[in-house]
């Protein structure tokens, strides 16, 4: 996609998506230490969707600074 003459990787949207879906993941968890389960889920106390919706938010993060359409191209 062009903008100008500034070209916009995919990476950077992929990074986008990350970031959307970690801030859902993180979001979800959190509400599920508010209002647990009422039935035993196998493994509940590590709290997975916290971990795994931080680890996609740092990475979204991470591919929207190294991708962004602001930066200087290096090729």
């Amino acid at each position: 996609m062009s903008h100008g003459n500034k070209v916009i990787s995919i990476w950077f949207f992929i990074g986008a998506l990350l970031l959307i879906y970690g801030i859902l993941i993180t979001g979800a968890g959190i509400h599920g230490l508010a209002h647990p389960p009422t039935t035993e889920v196998v493994l509940s106390n590590l709290h997975a969707a916290i971990w795994w919706g931080a680890l996609l938010i740092v990475l979204g993060a991470v591919y929207l600074y190294l991708y962004a359409p602001s930066r200087k191209n290096r090729s």
